[in-house]
């Protein structure tokens, strides 16, 4: 991924909504959502939910298929993949990331 689309990724999950339809297509996985189930499932009105999933699609986080009458909306976990993996790609400036353990006895 280069910057631009990683910047056009993460500004279309700094949305509370966007980011709920994208974490409910990652959750139930290949099998994707239509936009009915997800309006239904997420209580989000479908004209609004529309709006949000063209979002999803223009920063290349979800795809579409059209089976039949219905139209399927699927996480794209390739880009996905590319987006973390460039978040982290220079992450503890290449060297081994662990985290320490923070906890404290307050």
């Amino acid at each position: 991924m280069d910057e631009n689309q990683v910047v056009s990724a993460l500004a279309a999950l700094a949305q509370p909504v966007r980011l709920n339809v994208f974490r409910a297509l990652v959750v139930v996985g290949q099998s994707g959502l239509t936009p009915s189930a997800m309006a239904e499932g997420l209580a989000i009105p479908p004209n609004t939910l529309s709006f949000h999933l063209k979002e999803l699609a223009t920063a290349g986080l979800v795809v579409q298929e059209r089976l039949g009458r219905n139209i399927v909306y699927r996480a794209d976990y390739a880009r996905m993949n590319a987006l973390l993996g460039y978040l982290t790609e220079n992450c503890c400036q290449g060297a081994g990331c662990a985290v320490e353990d923070t906890s404290c006895d307050c």
